[in-house]
This record gives structure tokens, sequence and C-alpha cells, in this order.
């Protein structure tokens, strides 16, 4: 796990086990509210160190952003802390989540001790204002990646934990593609001095108008591309064609991982497109 102070109370911790996945602290006067956990419990367990024991600050709030289980696995180890997410989120877990985590224990080592945590704080429309501290953090819900997705911002900073919707590509997964262009369109007009994706490294000052825009761009090529290709009637096996390079993105973040999240986006499009008449 790599640690990343970007204010004074502020720190992002970036896991090297999973995908680069990131978790974020911020620091009050009154303890810590953390925005997701890391996959990996011993990961998690050594933010929870970081905090509480090198720190001396208790983890008052943890904010599950969406009910993945690499941003909310690691949650059973604040059991003190109240947990707050979107109302779609806690339904999620308590769904999808237990079937994954029952799965994953069935696959992975480590993991017999990890449990599903459902959110004791929960809202489910326009935004919730967290007061902690002296700060105040606004919870947005913000779909894209999935319908659950919520945005963690500093209002003071106008810094924004961005969750999956901010990824070297753009990912849908089990999202919706409109709903992820709405929701980088708000991060525009929002006045951001920097994001903190949900995998990969932190959007600085100076950047974050330059790759929201490319973010859009991105999806806005994949959806020209995958149109065409049902247009001629070309099968989804013709969508390998598509390259993330021709829709303006890199192979290399993420290990390379990002190919194969672009032609994931590419088939769940083709789907969609397909299902609804193109």
């Amino acid at each position: 796990m790599v640690r990343e102070r970007i204010a004074d109370d502020i720190y992002v911790f970036t896991s090297r086990l999973y995908a680069q996945e990131t978790a974020g602290a911020i620091i009050t006067k009154a303890g810590v509210i953390l925005i997701d956990t890391l996959f990996y419990p011993e990961e998690t367990l050594a933010i929870r160190q970081f905090l509480e024991e090198r720190l001396g600050q208790p983890i008052r709030y943890v904010i599950n952003t969406h009910y993945h289980a690499d941003h909310t696995q690691g949650t059973f180890l604040f059991p003190e802390a109240h947990v707050i997410s979107h109302t779609r989120c806690h339904d999620l877990l308590n769904t999808v989540g237990r079937d994954g985590l029952a799965q994953a224990k069935e696959q992975l080592n480590n993991f017999e001790e990890v449990e599903i945590v459902l959110p004791d704080l929960t809202f489910d429309q326009g935004h919730l204002d967290l007061h902690l501290g002296g700060k105040t953090v606004r919870l947005l819900h913000m779909p894209g990646h999935s319908p659950d997705v919520i945005g963690v911002l500093l209002m003071k900073d106008r810094i924004l934990f961005a969750s999956d919707n901010m990824m070297p590509v753009p990912t849908l997964f089990d999202g919706s593609y409109d709903d992820l262009v709405h929701s980088l369109e708000m991060m525009l007009e929002m006045g951001l001095d920097c994001i903190i994706q949900g995998h990969g490294e932190v959007i600085l000052r100076g950047e974050v108008d330059s790759i929201l825009a490319s973010n859009l761009n991105y999806l806005r090529l994949i959806k020209q591309k995958v149109t065409k290709l049902l247009e001629a009637g070309k099968s989804a096996e013709s969508l390998q064609t598509i390259t993330i390079e021709s829709c303006g993105k890199s192979r290399i973040p993420l290990n390379g991982l990002v190919t194969d999240l672009h032609q994931a986006n590419l088939l769940r499009l083709y789907n969609d497109l397909a299902a609804n008449g193109g």
C-alpha cells in the first residue's frame, strides 16, 4: 500500500496488490472520515494502523462510495465507525455483495474473517453534508460506473473523491453510459482543484479539465464506433478491431488492465445499443 499526503489533512492510499485502487482519509479535530477501503484486508489494516496508531486519530466514519467489493470489503475492520452510503449501495451490498463475498471466500485465502457491513446512514436523493471537526464534506449521488456511486467533495478545498467514475479509462461496469457522461459533465462544472480516482493516480490542479474532457471524448468515440458496427450488421467479435488507442486512451495504465476494461465497455455498449434498437 502506497501512502500519499495531498494536503495537510488529506491522505490517499493506493493498493499495491489490486489494480491501484484507492482509499482516502480526511483528518479532522474530531477524528477521521475514511473514504472507501482496500480489497485485501492486510492493506486496509495498514491504513487503520497508520491512522490510529501513528497519527492517534480514531476513525469516526467510513464512506462506501459504491458497493463493489474492492471498495467496501475492508469496512469490517472499523467496527466503531458509522458507515455511510447511498441507499442503493446498502441494498446491493445486502444482495449482490453477499453473494460475491461467498464466492471470494471459496476462491481466495485470508478472507475468512471478512464480513459484509451494511451502512447505518444512507441517503437517496440530492446530497448529504457531513460535518466533523470543523470540516464539511458533501456526498453527491453520481451514478455511472455503477448505479449507487457517490462522489465525496471537500467543499472548501474543492477536492473530489470521484470513486470509479474516474479511472484511467472510464468504465461502465454495471452502470449506465448516459449516467456516466452526466456525472463527468457535472465534475467539469464543479471547479475542482483535484480529483482522486477510484483506481490510478491522483489528478492534480491543471490536469482536471483536460482529463475530464479526454474521458468524455473517449465515451463519445466508443459510442460512435460501436454504433457504426451495429449499423453495418457486424457481430460482437468485430469489437476487437476497436483499439483503445483509436479511442484516445493508452493501454499502459493499471499494468495494462485498461485494455480489458476497454473491451468490456465495448461489449456492454454493443449489447445495450442492440437491445434498444441501436
